[in-house]
């Protein structure tokens, strides 16, 4: 079965929701449908691969103000600006009459931006009455602490969706962890597995005895980074590498190399990531989506330091849910030096983490639960 399939995303922060609707869409259009992927946030100058890819009027946020949104040269996103993205959204439903909606995050989160995911459902409902209208959600989400707004968003998934694509396995952290799922929310969601890029064969790569430091595409991480480097030089013996995500200023990775001892490298992010993870010593991270299904698969010894600044929880949910697996174990960046250079020598006295039975395949689990509801529908 195929068809138009239109995804709506806005990244705002890092790239990890603009990285999973990318792994959406390709495995979509993979399993032959014409797909088209609709993105709001800041550009990461990727080409799309075998699906359309169009750029709406970005807008981000800055640190974690995620009520104020700016535009690229980080001032007030106009009024004009919303219009113009609502406006898009339109026309390019219109153009496709797509039979498969698809919004990353909301209801569930963007709530910022809900005039024009509505606008959106509206404009799909309009030209195929019949359109499959779903959300794509991460495994875990940052609840609001308000009634109204849980209350809001419940309303709107039984009214405007006809499931929840969750992007996780159920058994190794189940949405229940950070949403209070009802009875309602409970029979709309679909867990799919995580939609984990193929590991990097390591199988002729020998460890190369590095540490590893990686932060995600956003400058969340800097705090980390910084304080890897003072601990680099407390271990001379052992290389470092750093990789900067392409949302820290160059100010700021230009700070960075400079506190460099001569036993660290630091770099921007690469694509050749999982390979490094795959044969470094150890890995020292922040714990987003991408990179923990990274040290999923690599299973090499991992420290991760979740990002908790302002009300997010995210990640430390999810390091939660690594430990209790033994996959990693939690730091926090203001311990010190000292401190996390002798949690780094037990780690790797500890060795190798034991392989863990975790849904990979999100791809493969995403087409077959678009198509068993499209079967579904009358």
């Amino acid at each position: 079965m195929t068809g138009q399939v239109l995804i709506a995303v806005t990244h705002l922060l890092g790239v990890g929701h603009l990285v999973r609707a990318r792994h959406l869409a390709a495995a979509l259009a993979q399993a032959g449908y014409a797909v088209t992927l609709a993105s709001g946030g800041m550009p990461d100058g990727k080409a799309a691969s075998g699906y359309r890819l169009v750029q709406l009027p970005p807008v981000r946020v800055e640190g974690t103000d995620f009520r104020n949104l700016l535009d690229e040269a980080g001032d007030p996103a106009a009024p004009k600006r919303l219009s113009a993205r609502a406006a898009g959204l339109v026309a390019l439903t219109r153009e496709l009459r797509p039979d498969v909606v698809i919004t990353e995050h909301f209801p569930f989160g963007r709530r910022q931006l809900a005039g024009e995911f509505l606008a959106l459902i509206e404009a799909a409902r309009e030209a195929r009455p019949q359109a499959l209208v779903l959300s794509s959600i991460r495994d875990v989400l940052v609840a609001p602490q308000r009634a109204d707004r849980l209350a809001e968003a419940e309303r709107r998934i039984v009214a405007l969706f006809d499931g929840v694509l969750v992007h996780g396995d159920r058994g190794f952290l189940p949405l229940e962890a950070s949403w209070p799922v009802t009875p309602a929310i409970a029979e709309r969601l679909h867990y799919t597995g995580y939609l984990a890029t193929p590991a990097a064969s390591t199988s002729e790569q020998e460890e190369n005895g590095e540490i590893l430091v990686s932060g995600g595409g956003s400058a969340a991480a800097l705090p980390l980074f910084r304080l890897a480097l003072a601990t680099a030089g407390l271990l001379p013996e052992r290389r470092w590498r750093i990789l900067v995500g392409q949302g820290v200023p160059e100010s700021e990775f230009a700070g960075l190399v400079r506190q460099a001892p001569d036993n660290a490298m630091v770099e921007r992010a690469r694509p050749d990531f999982p390979a490094l993870l795959g044969c470094c010593a150890l890995s020292l991270s922040l714990a987003g989506y991408n990179t923990v299904l990274d040290l999923v698969q690599a299973r090499r010894p991992a420290l991760v330091a979740p990002f908790d600044a302002g009300s997010e929880t995210e990640q430390a949910i999810r390091t939660a849910a690594l430990e209790r697996a033994g996959l990693a174990r939690a730091i926090r960046p203001e311990a010190g030096p000292e401190a996390l250079a002798a949690v780094i020598a037990g780690a790797l006295d500890a060795g190798q983490p034991a392989p863990l039975a975790v849904a990979l395949d999100g791809a493969a689990g995403t087409v077959a639960a678009i198509a068993r509801l499209r079967a579904r529908s009358p």
